[in-house]
């Protein structure tokens, strides 16, 4: 399945709950009236676009599209409207010359974090890369299990403590090991903090400082794992670890378990970080590259 199909095939709880009262409404009086606008504004705040980003995209279309309008008409001006919002929100990934590459993978509990670090390391993995994965998430038992089960499953090494270990001592041995092992990658996996606990943003902190001391520069990459079925509560999130850890990059995930899905608009609008995977389902394969044009694409056309 190609990368367009996967985003059409996981936004499609959004995209039926999004196009199908509209489209019905729309071959019934063939025009964007009054009453469709306000139809299709309350359909995007459904969609957890946002009040800001739903008032600018009903303007920009009744600006536009007052004449007779076919529901196929409609979904074009929707993908232009979500791509022009989402222009910048792109960059894909190039390894840095220098190695390990580390990343520093955060967000909350039940974000997906653990398993999109697999995903990640599954990726590079197959790309033909050495992968390290590491298991900074010192304070649940469980969430070393995880990652140990899921290190085993896509077949790299997994440097984990002791339960209750020191987070910073378990990135300073992963980092310390990959360098000595040549490894291409360290994915860094952190406990899922709740972002109001600042106990633990500090020791977030004091992750990113350990892995700086010893390699001389941060993480490459910081990136939040925001997980889509939360809706605009992902905002206040992602604020708080971005000025923890100053976010390089951004992975929604449970894109297909939700009709939540344009809640992706807000979160760049609000944050200026780019995305850089979306994740379509649970298995090792559907993590993939945003793009703004397919995801806008995916979201509002059949």
């Amino acid at each position: 399945m190609g990368l367009l199909e996967k985003l059409r095939t996981g936004l499609k709880k959004t995209r039926e709950a999004f196009l199908s009262p509209l489209e019905e409404s729309l071959r019934a009086k063939a025009k964007l009236d009054e009453d469709l606008l306000y139809e299709l504004e309350e359909l995007l705040l459904l969609a957890d676009v946002g009040p800001e980003l739903a008032e600018e995209i009903v303007g920009s279309l009744a600006d536009k599209h007052r004449d007779s309008l076919t529901p196929e008409e409609l979904e074009a001006a929707l993908e232009e409207e979500v791509a022009a919002i989402l222009a910048g929100a792109e960059r894909e990934f190039v390894p840095p010359s220098e190695k390990p590459c580390v990343f520093l993978i955060v967000g909350v509990n039940g974000s997906g974090k653990t398993t999109t670090a697999a995903k990640l390391a599954h990726k590079f993995k197959n790309q033909g890369k050495k992968v390290l994965l590491a298991a900074a998430d010192t304070f649940r038992a469980a969430a070393i299990e995880q990652l140990v089960e899921l290190g085993e499953r896509v077949g790299v090494e997994v440097i984990a403590h002791r339960p209750g270990a020191d987070p910073g001592a378990v990135a300073h041995d992963a980092l310390e090991h990959a360098q000595r092992k040549g490894y291409d990658f360290l994915l860094i996996d952190t406990a899922g903090r709740l972002q109001t606990k600042v106990p633990l943003m500090e020791e977030l902190r004091k992750v990113r400082r350990v892995v700086e001391k010893l390699a001389g520069r941060p993480p490459h990459e910081r990136l939040l794992v925001i997980d889509a079925t939360v809706g605009q509560n992902a905002l206040s999130q992602a604020r708080l670890f971005h000025e923890a850890v100053s976010l390089t990059g951004l992975v929604i995930t449970k894109l297909d378990g939700t009709a939540k899905g344009g809640v992706v608009l807000p979160i760049w609008r609000e944050l200026g970080v780019p995305i850089l995977w979306v994740g379509v389902g649970e298995g090792m394969e559907d993590l993939v590259e945003f793009r703004a044009r397919d995801f806008a694409r995916a979201l509002v056309r059949r």
